[in-house]
């Protein structure tokens, strides 16, 4: 008998079949994780939202048009959290549609907001829906990869993740591109832009839930033993989601998640603006370095998640807080020195490893606590990210705008900021540092 649709869309039907290679999993997780990864692009609509109506009193501002890029950032948060269990549940081929359903139909939505110019339509698709579309995309094959990688369990999850920290890479100039085509003297171009990204989105994240698969149970790969003991050691025990969140180590490692991430998203957000008051480049030098530091946003992810598999994730994540905690204390050191190459140098760096602490997380998760619900876990930790994404960019907007208003130059209003950071760095420090292994009591019996 054919199966019908929701058999299609079972974890059960989903187990691959003898044979199956596992290096076609990292592949359908970068499909999906670019695609949402657009979100990091956002800005390039920010301007051209304001001038819907031609710049007239009734149009919109920037901090409303800003509101739609923290909405969405806000709901990944909450929805991977609310959702993990079910993603669980069901497996990453249906978590996968439903992301894609959600994420382009919050596109559509948007849109229909654009053309009608209502600002909460707007709201609604892409930061609401499509915010829900994010954090169901972003951890659906979290758990997924772990499994078919119990050998490189950071690799694997830092190539999905590096999509996501890429997807500004195509997302932004592809939005450039759409409005560039589809504006008249009339109309920006963004509600086409929206509307023809959220077909091709829809295209790329159906493809990469259709050749998504989970392995059979006690599936291992060939010819590799699992080790005992040391940092690689294969991890056996397993602690459910319910139980999880209520340890200490969930909760360390939320602090350590969020602090990691509130010190890097205020400079990344800024960094094209910093860059111009710091050095007095022009706008299309600090919009060229912006796109620099999403390429090493995206390639930390991969590098220092790679890393942590030959480390342990402690001992990354210590390299993460001390040295980035050193080079943000930098930053007003490279300014009075006018040395730009090694301003560039200095926040790439710290920007790797701010990617590299979101890819390193999912396989901290899974030292913790196992891979029975590690992607459930992963959702509910995932909350860190929502606040971070609010106060990073706050400490780095206020405390900068203050100063300017004040009278401190250009150049040094983002000095304290910098100072600020490093300690922010050092609070994620002695969270690490007091990461304990699970106490037994809580593994699940075998």
């Amino acid at each position: 008998m054919t199966p019908g649709l929701p058999s299609f869309f079972s974890r059960k039907a989903t187990v691959a079949e003898p044979g199956f290679n596992r290096w076609m999993v990292p592949p359908a997780a970068i499909a999906v994780h670019i695609c949402i990864g657009q979100v990091y692009g956002f800005s390039v609509f920010n301007e051209p939202l304001t001038r819907e109506l031609g710049k007239t009193a009734a149009d919109w501002t920037i901090p409303q048009v800003g509101w739609i890029y923290s909405i969405a950032l806000v709901m990944l948060g909450l929805s991977a959290a609310f959702f993990g269990k079910w993603v669980e549940r069901s497996g990453p081929k249906k978590t996968m549609f439903t992301s894609a359903a959600c994420f382009c139909g919050g596109l559509l939505v948007a849109s229909v907001g654009v053309r009608m110019h209502q600002l909460w339509l707007v709201y609604l698709g892409y930061g609401l829906i499509g915010g829900i579309g994010l954090g169901l995309g972003y951890i659906a094959p979290v758990s997924t990869l772990m499994r078919w990688f119990p050998d490189r369990p950071g690799m694997a999850t830092g190539l999905a993740i590096m999509g996501f920290g890429g997807g500004a890479l195509i997302g932004a100039p592809l939005g450039v591109e759409l409005m560039n085509r589809f504006k008249t003297p009339t109309n920006t171009g963004v509600a086409s832009a929206f509307m023809t990204m959220a077909g091709l989105y829809a295209i790329w994240m159906c493809l990469g839930a259709l050749m998504v698969r989970v392995p059979p149970l006690g599936w291992k790969p060939d010819g590799w033993t699992p080790l005992k003991t040391g940092r690689r050691a294969a991890v056996t025990h397993n602690v459910a989601v319910d139980i999880a969140w209520k340890t200490p180590q969930f909760w360390l490692l939320w602090v350590v998640l969020c602090m990691n991430v509130s010190a890097g998203i205020g400079v990344l957000g800024q960094a094209s603006l910093m860059c111009q008051d710091m050095f007095g480049v022009s706008a299309a030098v600090g919009g060229g370095f912006a796109g620099l530091l999403s390429i090493f946003n995206m390639g930390g992810r991969f590098l220092w998640s790679s890393v942590s598999d030959l480390t342990g994730r402690r001992t990354v994540y210590t390299i993460y807080f001390l040295l980035g905690a050193a080079l943000y204390v930098s930053i007003p050191l490279t300014q009075q020195l006018g040395n730009k190459a090694l301003f560039v140098a200095v926040t790439a760096l710290i920007i790797s490893m701010y990617g590299g602490g979101f890819a390193t997380i999912p396989a901290y998760l899974r030292d913790a606590f196992g891979t029975h619900q590690v992607g459930a876990i992963h959702g509910r930790l995932i909350t860190a990210w929502s606040l971070a994404a609010i106060v990073g960019p706050m400490l780095v907007n206020y405390i900068s705008t203050a100063k300017k208003a004040a009278g401190v130059p250009k150049a040094e209003a983002y000095n304290s900021t910098m100072y600020l950071m490093g300690g922010i760095l050092m609070v994620g420090l002695v969270a690490n540092l007091l990461v304990r292994p699970v106490h037994p009591k809580h593994h699940l019996a075998p």
